[in-house]
């Protein structure tokens, strides 16, 4: 009997364990990931790692409102005639490029052909004896208003052959299913690297040495890969001199960003050149995932937002909306995020709205704009004016209200879905427009004719509303 009862108790234990393990997901957000936001406040970088040839500004990734979305920020600022070297990391990101042009290299995990060829002149001379035959992957130009997806994993450099500095902004997607380490920027370098010295900390100004604690964990991330793997294997793997190894695992403390001895010469396609592209949908045949190399490679990743002609929302006196999702940039689908540009006149109005299926998180670009959110217990978590550079997060399913100020506005937003949908609380396509007249009559104890304003007096205006004098 008591050998019945034991076997029966183990029996339990195993079913209790295997329904506890068959409903966690080793994906869901922690304790200090979730949305419990008490205040969302604007914020500014506040890491910065200086290299030769420019900077990289690191927004702080432990704040709660990035935890509650799941992402990293950081913006590159890359001087004329520098690059920025090779470097992938373990989740998909969006690039965007506030000013400046450049030449960007994305090299794919699968082993894209490489069928892009050069004749490369020896450091020695111009002679034609010196030339070296080249091949590499296809290299594309980027300017103002690209949005650039870069997948996990992918390997990407930068090079600004320009006049004035670079600047872009990239979002990380760390809570992303293609990432299966953590929550932490990470950041694997193919070269250079920070010095690994540690910041001395102050017993007198703790909060100080706090924020050099972070400052020096967000720098040991950005750290070349080849420097601690064995000197003799590397050469033995290249097939090269170990002088040449030494010189890929030297840092020199040249930062992230290095300044080129010469002018880089490489082929770049033309100006505004077209990228073909083939798209599957992820489990038709298996051909997105074993057919990688034949679908990504060719994938276009670049969609300029700086067009008027192709804005996707656009009201004459009020501004416009371009959109990049998985119907433009169908790489997107396999990355699961998208992108929103936007540029509103002076005292212009984004409608109230909130977001279906999706994290934003806002950068604002130019001008400045006042900004209110409210969270489901009906408390306003954000009402402050937004001005350039600044970043903040709108959860999901919060609601938010913008009205710009008296020099317009302009942001550009990241989002966690390939396809985000937007709900407006007023305008042409609003919800509120799609409810009966005896419903908003009840539920808001107004008249026939109020109930009609409040369903009607935007049309045919949606998502930006141009100003108007307030009614009494």
């Amino acid at each position: 009997m008591a050998t019945t009862k034991l076997a029966l108790l183990s029996l339990l234990s195993l079913l209790a364990f295997a329904a506890g393990a068959k409903f966690y997901d080793p994906r869901a957000p922690t304790e200090a990931q979730q949305c419990h936001l008490q205040r969302i406040t604007t914020t500014q970088p506040s890491h910065r790692i200086d290299s030769e040839g420019g900077e990289t500004e690191i927004w702080d990734p432990s704040e709660d409102q990035f935890q509650c979305a799941g992402v990293a920020a950081y913006r590159d600022r890359i001087q004329p005639n520098s690059l920025s070297l090779p470097k992938f990391l373990p989740a998909p990101r969006l690039v965007y490029v506030i000013q400046g042009r450049g030449v960007l290299g994305l090299s794919y995990p699968s082993g894209c052909p490489q069928t892009f060829h050069a004749e490369q002149q020896s450091r020695g001379g111009e002679s034609q004896t010196g030339a070296r035959h080249d091949p590499h992957q296809k290299i594309r130009r980027i300017r103002r208003g690209d949005i650039i997806a870069i997948p996990h994993g992918a390997v990407d450099w930068c090079y600004n052959d320009g006049n004035e500095e670079l600047v872009a902004v990239t979002v990380v997607h760390l809570n992303n299913r293609h990432n299966q380490l953590d929550q932490y920027l990470r950041a694997f370098l193919l070269g250079g690297g920070q010095s690994r010295q540690r910041e001395r900390e102050s017993p007198e100004r703790p909060l100080r040495s706090i924020r050099a604690r972070k400052s020096e964990k967000i720098r040991e991330t950005f750290q070349n890969v080849f420097r601690s793997l064995d000197e003799q294997a590397l050469a033995e793997s290249f097939n090269v001199p170990t002088e040449i190894v030494r010189r890929m695992q030297a840092g020199n403390n040249r930062g992230t960003i290095i300044r080129c001895d010469k002018e880089m010469r490489t082929i770049v396609p033309d100006e505004r050149e077209e990228e073909e592209f083939t798209y599957s949908r992820p489990g038709q045949s298996g051909r997105w995932m074993n057919g990688m190399e034949e679908a990504m490679c060719t994938m276009k990743t670049i969609h300029n937002l700086e067009s008027r002609r192709e804005a996707d929302f656009y009201t004459k006196e009020a501004g416009r909306i371009h959109l990049a999702n998985q119907r433009k940039l169908p790489i997107l689908s396999f990355m699961d995020m998208s992108a929103e540009r936007g540029v509103l006149l002076p005292r212009a109005m984004h409608s109230p709205h909130w977001s279906i299926n999706d994290q934003r998180i806002v950068c604002a670009l130019r001008g400045d704009m006042h900004i209110q959110i409210v969270d489901d217990s009906g408390n306003t978590v954000m009402d402050e004016r937004v001005k350039e550079g600044d970043m903040f997060v709108i959860p999901q399913f919060y609601a938010a209200l913008g009205r710009a100020g008296e020099n317009g506005f302009e942001y550009v937003t990241f989002k966690t879905s390939s396809q985000p949908i937007k709900s407006p609380l007023a305008g042409y396509t609003s919800v509120m427009r799609a409810m009966p007249l005896d419903v908003l009559m009840n539920s808001y104890r107004m008249s026939p004719s109020e109930a009609h304003q409040v369903k009607r007096n935007r049309d045919p205006q949606s998502m930006l509303f141009t100003p108007t004098s307030r009614r009494p």
